[in-house]
């Protein structure tokens, strides 16, 4: 899927939205940039945050964010992310994109990967 450099900053600030909204802990804000398919699964802004404080604690409170670059799975855009966790170790997130009918970006998936694997 190609994406257009305006897309590319919107996409980043989605996912800097979001952080932003977990640092603050707000749910429903976090909980509102996720895809239907993430709201659906979680149900509630409450059950997705929880999720996010254990399962994500790097992508929940990063001391440093550093956007890379792109790639593509199954399809949907990729934005990679260096994230700071608060020990100071560094891992790389995944943020799996998907664009909305009226073209508005909301996150699908967010996984993490070492830093020392090579993504794109």
């Amino acid at each position: 899927m190609y994406i257009t450099e305006n897309d590319k900053v919107a996409i980043r600030k989605i996912i800097e939205k979001q952080i932003e909204a977990f640092q603050r802990d707000d749910a429903v804000e976090a909980f509102a940039i996720a895809s239907k398919a993430i709201q659906e699964q979680f149900g509630t802004p409450d059950k997705f945050i929880t999720m996010v404080k254990e399962s994500y604690p790097a992508v929940y409170r990063p001391r440093s964010i550093i956007f890379r670059g792109f790639t593509t799975i199954d399809y949907y855009p990729a934005q990679i992310v260096i994230l700071m966790d608060e020990k100071g170790e560094l891992v790389q997130a995944v943020y799996i994109m998907q664009q909305q009918q009226d073209h508005s970006w909301r996150i699908h998936g967010c996984f993490l990967v070492s830093i020392d694997k090579q993504i794109i």
